[in-house]
């Protein structure tokens, strides 16, 4: 609502009717005593998020799956409104009926835009929601987990997240349900595109970049739980969200890691083909 002096921002959420996602079964309010809860200055965040582990695991914390990459910072409804803003969609949770349909869509390749993300675990829980932004089959998404940590920066909420993206559906016998996406294995892309992707919800505050699981050249790649390979500049982007709308150039930057000029090192370093040999 725009006025002669001031401008009111309202958010408003309706429930999506048989959807069983994995939020619903996460109490926010009492995830954490008070006496857990911590509000960190900039430069303990700092410290603090690169401690954090390199990776979400299996349930039992035994095998390193996809690296934490992503920490988003704000309110639950700040950072919903964002992503809901730019069509992302929650993922259901990995039930019959949500299994079942997941399976119709990779034999028939028809689109089902709230398919399940397998679980992926961090602080001994699985994630507590899951996020898709779904293309044009169920082959084909952007995906994150995040899971609410007792860190807070400014009286806000501190989330670790992972992203990647899907670039198709495969059956596999290492995870439920049986068929799982395989992930692009440039993971940082996924994460480049959530940023410039959240900067036109105008909801972004700030942005900025850490040490994470640290660098893998594409001629020397990691694995995730199912055996996907993955390479990275090995750094965390931490987004900062406000309720106030902003534009591109009111976006501030945390004063830390650079990593662009890190990853142009690194392709060179991999000794990329010309692009005339495509």
């Amino acid at each position: 609502m725009i006025g002669r002096h001031s401008a009111k921002f309202f958010s408003f959420y309706v429930p999506i009717p048989g959807i069983k996602a994995d939020y619903h079964e996460v109490d926010f309010d009492n995830l954490y005593s008070a006496s857990e809860i911590v509000d960190l200055d900039e430069n303990l965040l700092r410290t603090e998020l690169e401690d954090l582990p390199c990776c979400a695991t299996n349930e039992d914390g035994t095998k390193d799956g996809d690296p934490l990459n992503l920490i988003l910072i704000g309110t639950r409804e700040d950072i919903s409104t964002a992503f809901v803003c730019r069509g992302w969609l929650p993922a259901e949770q990995t039930h019959g009926k949500a299994v079942w349909k997941t399976i119709k869509s990779f034999l028939f390749g028809s689109r089902y835009r709230y398919s399940p993300v397998s679980p992926l675990y961090f602080v001994n829980r699985p994630q507590d929601f899951a996020g898709q932004k779904p293309r044009h089959t169920v082959h084909q998404r952007n995906h994150l987990r995040a899971w609410l940590s007792p860190l807070r920066h400014q009286g806000k909420s501190v989330w670790v997240g992972q992203i990647s993206r899907d670039i198709g559906v495969r059956l596999t016998f290492k995870t439920w349900p049986p068929v799982t996406h395989k992930i692009d294995p440039d993971i940082d892309e996924a994460r480049i595109s959530l940023i410039g992707d959240l900067v036109y919800s105008q909801q972004l505050a700030k942005t900025g970049w850490v040490k994470g699981v640290g660098a893998a050249a594409r001629t020397n790649p990691r694995y995730n739980l199912t055996g996907d390979p993955y390479f990275t500049d090995g750094y965390r982007a931490v987004l900062v969200f406000d309720r106030r709308p902003r534009s591109f150039m009111e976006i501030d930057q945390f004063d830390w890691e650079q990593p662009v000029s890190n990853r142009i090192e690194r392709l060179e370093t991999d000794q990329e083909p010309d692009f005339d040999e495509h």
